[in-house]
């Protein structure tokens, strides 16, 4: 496709439109994970962090088609999301000296690297189609539309600051999207046609029910743990 035809424009603009539709909760994972940095380390969390996961989003895309035929692999997504949902919850300790900041720049860029990639199974298939098998088409769009997910998380974070309750909104979100992605797994499709046919359900509406469980599961153990780092 030539980047003078209107097509090209045309799917640009999808693209672009696409990710953004679809980096709302990706924004969410971002603004968590570097809520507990200093301003200065903030910035560099969501810039660098947000580059590498559309990095990896765009890599992902290329190969999308393959990766989601492949069995056990959104059931292991799911259960990261679960781990990263939780941990997001956990308070971070007072750290001292530029060692344990540093430690502190690379888990949270670690923590979005791994939650956007687990995030954009699905999300990616959208992105493909869009691209219409174009790989210019699809690093132009995802690279522009990395300035828009980094000025979400960062209006993001300033909220999460304000209001501290967003953060467990935001790990039960994880959670919820960690119930849905599970259901997904093709591993567990039959089982999961025989549950939704118990239940007199359709599938879609199981995903949802399956997305609630993991929400609560992931606020669960967090209250859990909070009640034992208390008593200890």
């Amino acid at each position: 496709m030539e980047l003078s035809s209107a097509a090209f424009w045309i799917a640009l603009l999808q693209i672009i439109w696409v990710n953004i539709l679809l980096s709302g909760d990706n924004a969410v994972v971002i603004a968590l994970a570097a809520r507990s940095l200093p301003p200065a380390q903030q910035k560099k969390a969501i810039t660098i962090g947000s580059a590498a996961a559309i990095i990896m989003r765009i890599v992902l895309t290329l190969v999308a088609a393959k990766l989601l035929l492949l069995p056990w692999l959104k059931l292991i997504g799911a259960l990261l999301l679960v781990y990263i949902g939780v941990t997001l919850l956990m308070p971070e300790g007072d750290e001292d000296g530029a060692g344990k900041t540093q430690g502190n720049l690379l888990t949270a860029i670690r923590t979005i690297m791994i939650a956007d990639l687990v995030m954009s199974l699905d999300n990616v298939v959208a992105v493909a189609a869009a691209a219409m098998g174009d790989t210019t088409l699809l690093v132009l769009g995802l690279a522009i539309s990395i300035p828009l997910v980094i000025f979400g998380s960062t209006l993001l974070l300033k909220v999460i600051e304000r209001f501290p309750l967003i953060v467990w909104v935001g790990a039960a979100l994880l959670g919820f999207i960690a119930g849905e992605l599970l259901v997904g797994d093709p591993a567990l499709q039959e089982p999961v046609a025989r549950i939704d046919a118990a239940l007199g359900v359709t599938h879609h509406s199981f995903e949802l029910m399956t997305g609630a469980l993991g929400a609560v599961l992931v606020l669960a153990i967090g209250k859990v743990l909070l009640m034992r780092q208390k008593a200890d």
